[in-house]
């Protein structure tokens, strides 16, 4: 039988971090992070890396453990998290994966292979592009060949678009065809999914609203100045949370005008986000504003032990 791995997805701000760590204290598990920047070290407040209290002293995986200087591809995460989960699951813990990079969790979920060029030219030839008419031209040359994968897809997505565009020529196929084709052994594991999610739509934008309000509060741009300064062109220029402020720290707008622009991109973000995992019919959605926490783990724990028969071994966290 499949080792049983659960997972909490949805888009940010939803709640996925204390959601997750709670049902790792009560399933007696550990947390896997499925962010691809808080994948990176430092970007604390700018990631939404969970403190210390809100780990509820789970351990946590996959958090702060890229060199800032370092390049990382969905490929490595999935390796890297494949042997984590294996870890976890020989100390006899239960993997909780949580996050909202959907791509990531994709190739965990269906044993994604990849397609690995070992000629580096054309991706350089669309590296230099991008620098010359900008991530833009080729994101829209994206939506004409591969649409779905333009549609997932920000312009601060750059390494993303570029990768898509070199398997699309390289192989005449889109990257949901290449995903499929590389399919042909299922997952050995067996996921259950949690999906957060809301019903008004204005409840979760709120709640972003209110968590860039947060970030700033707890440092947010002496986080983002200093990281620029050491990193000017670096993973921090891919991050929602940093990429919105450089204007204002050139001067070219004001803090409010740059604080408005963070919190419009994070809800875009968002709604990106819940398009991608809407297509996956196997999560359980519960939704935010219908459901107060301890409904939420109530919910969750009933779908887990239902799904994979795990039960919980921390009576008190279930609640």
């Amino acid at each position: 039988m499949k080792p049983n791995v659960i997972a909490v997805v949805g888009p940010t701000a939803s709640g996925k971090t204390s959601l997750g760590a709670a049902l790792a204290k009560a399933l007696d598990g550990e947390v896997i992070s499925a962010d691809s920047m808080q994948l990176y070290e430092g970007m604390d407040i700018a990631t939404a890396k969970p403190t210390t209290e809100e780990t509820l002293g789970v351990p946590h995986h996959l958090i702060g453990v890229v060199p800032q200087s370092a390049s990382f591809s969905v490929a490595q995460y999935k390796t890297l998290c494949c042997q984590t989960i294996d870890d976890v699951l020989s100390r006899g813990k239960v993997p909780v994966l949580v996050g909202g990079t959907g791509l990531y969790l994709d190739t965990l979920f269906y044993n994604t292979s990849f397609f690995d060029a070992a000629d580096t030219s054309y991706r350089d030839h669309l590296t230099r592009r991008a620098e010359k008419e900008g991530i833009e031209a080729l994101l829209e040359e994206l939506k004409k060949v591969d649409p779905d994968t333009a549609a997932a897809l920000h312009v601060s997505d750059r390494k993303r678009i570029i990768r898509a565009l070199e398997v699309y020529y390289a192989t005449g196929k889109t990257m949901r065809d290449q995903r499929e084709a590389s399919h042909e052994e299922e997952s050995p594991y067996r996921f259950c999914v949690i999906g957060l999610a809301s019903e008004d739509r204005a409840c979760l934008y709120d709640r972003i609203n209110r968590r860039v309000d947060q970030m700033v509060d707890c440092g947010l741009l002496k986080e983002a100045e200093a990281f620029f300064h050491e990193y000017p062109a670096g993973t921090a220029k891919q991050a929602i949370g940093y990429k919105e402020l450089q204007p204002y720290f050139d001067g070219a707008c004001t803090l409010e005008q740059a604080l408005d622009k963070l919190k419009m991109e994070t809800r875009r973000y968002a709604k990106r986000q819940l398009t991608w995992f809407r297509r996956n019919e196997a999560i359980h959605w519960l939704m935010i504003d219908r459901l107060d926490f301890p409904a939420l783990m109530r919910e969750s724990l009933a779908i887990i032990e239902r799904e994979t028969g795990l039960t919980p071994k921390n009576e008190g966290e279930t609640v």
